[in-house]
């Protein structure tokens, strides 16, 4: 049974819109210019051939800077765009409060709407990232402005779905955008609560059954719920592991065959700081492919890519690992050594030792990538190298990044912390 409260809009099977969101057989379906439309998909704003050589076909962005370069560049490479709005939070609601604010915002979307409604790239709407959607009256000014987007979205460009986000899987949200908002389709960016994806979907099933993206998804992030070391620097896993944990939460836990289920985009198609610069990137600043890479195109296309990546077992330093809660002295020598699996495929070795990024405003990550203490490169198999502590105490990682002869590499770290006598 579907439940579509007032105030939420059904897709129709007769609309003539570009993009439209039918029902086959009990079964949501995506369709583009009247043919199915499987999304494969990833969330960034780059690599374009990549990821169309690697089976992928969608991509996700968050906001509108860069936005003709970025619909432009996907159109070449037969690549759909979800385009985000980025509106702000239900919480801020001083500027919710201020009609002329709100108005701008209104006229600043209208305008990108009408703009780009009709490029051949774009293929949803998405208004906001992780909102919150709160029940309470207080919230009116907030769903009122959010509620005009849709409506103008609707009315100037019938061709394109609109969707929103929300963090994880929030039932109180879903009846409240069910009942006061006007979507086709609500999405979640959902990391290693996907295991619980498919009972959550079936436990709001009563009042709820439509459609809906997976628009973030991916390995265990830098935040609650991941291991942390004794001074708290969360604690990330090896490229390899990341590749497998990929797999394995697409093939068991991403509820492909629900009646929703519209597809899916990983995180991040892209390179990025965020608790470390490896910790989300799929490439590096040199359009290097990570191991994820990998396991993206097995899970669009069934195949690997021909030549294997160095597999990482673990990183060890003064043979211990990073759940060892590492401390050493200020200018202490120590040694960093790579456990590898297939110890033929190496190119050369990129060691570097970062400070710990402790940076965070509004509670969110820092986007800034840090600066190397310590950079050297190694080749062949120098898979073990000796450093000297800093000089001064506090937290710091040293990683790895293993190459091989085509330009793909593997990586992994771990944290440490330098005490001083002072």
């Amino acid at each position: 049974m579907v439940l579509f409260f007032s105030g939420c809009r059904q897709p129709a099977d007769t609309a003539s819109g570009k993009v439209q969101i039918r029902t086959i057989e009990g079964k949501y379906r995506l369709y583009r210019e009247g043919k199915p439309y499987e999304i494969k998909g990833a969330a960034g704003n780059a690599h374009f051939h990549t990821l169309k050589e690697m089976g992928g076909n969608t991509i996700r962005v968050w906001d509108t800077t860069g936005l003709s370069v970025i619909l432009d560049s996907a159109a070449t490479h037969q690549i759909a765009v979800i385009v985000g709005l980025p509106v702000f939070n239900s919480d801020y609601t001083e500027f919710y409060a201020d009609s002329a604010k709100v108005q701008r915002q209104y006229r600043a979307f209208k305008a990108v709407v009408n703009k780009y409604k009709n490029h051949p790239s774009v293929l949803m709407w998405c208004i906001g990232n992780e909102l919150d959607f709160p029940f309470r009256p207080s919230y009116h000014s907030f769903y009122k402005a959010f509620n005009q987007l849709t409506e103008m979205i609707h009315q100037d460009d019938p061709d394109h779905p609109i969707t929103t986000t929300v963090l994880n899987f929030n039932k109180k949200y879903i009846f409240n955008l069910i009942t006061r908002c006007n979507l086709d389709l609500i999405s979640f960016n959902i990391f290693g609560r996907i295991t619980y994806l498919k009972d959550d979907l079936k436990s709001v099933s009563w009042f709820w059954n439509g459609p809906f993206m997976v628009t973030e998804w991916g390995a265990d992030g830098p935040w609650e719920g991941t291991a942390q070391t004794a001074w708290g620097a969360y604690i990330e896993d090896t490229s390899t592991k990341k590749a497998e944990q990929y797999q394995e939460r697409f093939i068991k836990y991403m509820p492909k065959e629900g009646p929703g289920f519209l597809g899916a985009f990983a995180f991040f198609w892209g390179n990025k700081q965020e608790g470390t610069q490896s910790w989300f990137s799929m490439f590096d600043e040199h359009n290097g492919r990570s191991q994820v890479v990998d396991a993206m195109k097995y899970l669009w296309t069934g195949k690997h890519l021909e030549s294997p990546f160095p597999q990482v077992k673990h990183m060890l330093l003064n043979e211990r690992g990073a759940r060892d809660n590492i401390l050493l002295s200020a200018g202490q020598t120590f040694s960093a050594k790579v456990i590898l699996l297939n110890q033929d495929k190496i190119k050369y070795v990129k060691w570097e030792v970062y400070p710990e990024d402790w940076y965070k405003k509004n509670n969110l990550h820092n986007d800034k990538k840090l600066q190397p203490l310590i950079q050297q490169i190694k080749t062949d198999r120098f898979l073990e190298h000796n450093f000297v502590a800093p000089g001064i105490e506090g937290p710091y990682r040293v990683f790895a990044t293993i190459y091989d002869d085509h330009g793909n590499f593997s990586t992994c770290n771990t944290p440490f912390y330098v005490v001083t006598d002072k």
